[in-house]
């Protein structure tokens, strides 16, 4: 069966600022990323600032074009789609924004906001739209009579996201690129927030691409998790194989760090993570993570990690990611 969205080795070079002697220098954003997502799967990216996350979120909507690789949508390439399956993408691909504050235009009424999408993509009349607007905001939860008329700034931040995943689920769309919807929240809000998205999904069967940094909302709402460094993908996997006994270094020390409310879960003897993220204007050669990884050897300064597949379904790009899941220190023997 073909996935609802693909990326095909996917790469982003942005040219930035000038370097010694003038020259333009190359920032790899994304590096050679593939990823598939099938109908009503909610897959979580997760990493640190600046690891790609956005730029990734981006090339999929078609909001960005790849310096390389494609992405396909419903098997067809997205260069490719031109006319009414163009349009058909634009509707069926949504994207709800971590700032819920500048999502929404504050010159116009947040109930009109909602409108456009009904008016312009799905061609419905003014009463029609209006009428369609007011069951949006019962269903995330704005009585229409209280908010349609209001201003973005006359609201809170969860309520301004609500309004903002109004207009996203407006068009009735089958993918939803989720950029750290609840980031901006507190913990109360959050919860109310993840709990609509998945209601959404259970009702209408979409798809959700949720970017953020908190494990915890990973473990909440996806099937699947890509943790992704410097712009590769380093795991993947089913996220309850994943995060109990994950197979790269990085994801552990991801793991570790999080607050978990079980502490009997925490893996054992997690290995910190010490430094910040390298610069993607030059990043380390071999693995990516061996400059802050505490297994690293030279082995890891020379050569690219392979990706190594294991029965539960979790795949790492270490080259001591058997040892890791094992619990063996790197390069001892595993019999």
């Amino acid at each position: 069966m073909t996935p609802l969205i693909e990326g095909h080795q996917l790469r982003k070079t942005f040219a930035v600022g000038r370097g010694l002697f003038g020259a333009r220098r190359a920032l790899r954003a994304v590096d050679g990323v593939s990823l598939a997502i099938e109908e009503g799967e909610t897959v979580a990216l997760v990493g640190e600032s600046g690891s790609g996350k956005s730029t990734l979120g981006r090339l999929l909507l078609g909001l960005t074009p790849p310096s390389s690789g494609r992405v396909t949508y419903r098997g067809r390439a997205l260069e490719g789609l031109r006319g009414e399956a163009w349009r058909r993408f634009r509707r069926e691909v949504q994207v709800v924004f971590q700032d819920s504050g500048s999502a929404l235009n504050p010159r116009r009424t947040v109930g009109s906001s909602v409108e456009l999408p009904l008016r312009y993509g799905l061609r419905l009349g003014r009463q029609a739209a209006r009428r369609e607007a007011a069951a949006l905001f019962e269903r995330v939860g704005l009585a229409p009579g209280t908010y349609l008329q209001r201003y973005p700034h006359e609201l809170s931040g969860g309520q301004r996201q609500r309004a903002g995943i109004a207009r996203a689920i407006a068009s009735h769309p089958r993918f939803v690129v989720a950029d750290e919807p609840v980031a901006a929240l507190d913990v109360s809000v959050r919860a109310q927030v993840l709990r609509l998205l998945r209601s959404i999904q259970v009702d209408t069967g979409l798809a959700y691409l949720f970017i953020t940094h908190d494990l915890g909302v990973v473990r909440a709402i996806a099937g699947r998790v890509l943790v992704i460094y410097l712009g590769v993908i380093v795991e993947s996997g089913p996220v309850g194989s994943v995060f109990r006994d994950p197979g790269h270094p990085y994801t552990r020390a991801l793991l570790a760090a999080t607050p978990i409310p079980d502490p009997a879960r925490r893996i054992t003897r997690p290995e910190p993570l010490h430094g910040d993220i390298p610069s993607p204007l030059a990043p380390p050669p071999g693995c990516r993570f061996h400059t802050r990884c505490p297994l690293a050897q030279e082995v890891c300064r020379r050569m690219e990690p392979p990706v190594v597949p294991f029965p539960d379904g979790v795949e790492a790009a270490c080259h001591f990611a058997v040892e890791v899941r094992q619990g063996v220190p790197a390069g001892a023997p595993t019999s």
